[in-house]
């Protein structure tokens, strides 16, 4: 695997990539420990600095310049225990960029409208933020609720992508 840090509006967004270009963590932080900790065991190799890792750095600057979609070409590698979490993220790369879902939306968008707990358990356990859209579901009232990355991030992040960053 490699790293790479990318300077950002939001912060510095660190990514860990696989030898086959997978995203299989990354957040708006330089500790690229505390990234490998949310790598399932299974997905962890060695790891390595790169000056762009699997080239992700062009796409997040794309997204970054505006084209909020470049970050859907981006594949992404997750591992988790049960099937319910490995959908559930699949299903938050659906939610668009400026219209952001409550737990409850997420939830029904990912085929169980009453686990709303394990939706926000699927938000709070995404170990590639950005990448796998985490940030863009917020509290059932519509109220932003925690973000691994801080709330001044995800503030950021979704005034980006509704046009007022």
């Amino acid at each position: 695997m490699q790293y790479s840090t990318l300077d950002t509006p939001a912060g510095p967004l660190t990514y860990v990539v696989s030898s086959a270009g997978a995203v299989r963590a990354s957040g708006f932080t330089t500790d690229v420990q505390a990234l490998l900790a949310l790598v399932h065991p299974a997905l962890l190799e060695e790891v390595r600095p790169a000056a762009d890792a699997g080239g992700i750095g062009a796409i997040v600057r794309s997204y970054l310049d505006g084209d909020l979609g470049a970050l859907d070409t981006v594949p992404v590698e997750q591992r988790t225990g049960g099937p319910f979490m490995a959908h559930a993220w699949q299903v938050m790369r659906d939610i668009k960029p400026g219209a952001p879902l409550t737990y409850r939306g997420y939830a029904e968008l990912a085929g169980r409208p009453a686990a709303i707990r394990a939706a926000a358990a699927a938000c709070a356990r995404n170990a590639a933020a950005l990448f796998v859209p985490c940030h863009r579901v917020v509290g059932t009232d519509g109220t932003l609720r925690g973000y691994r990355w801080g709330l001044g991030v995800k503030t950021w992040l979704l005034a980006h992508e509704s046009g007022g960053a």
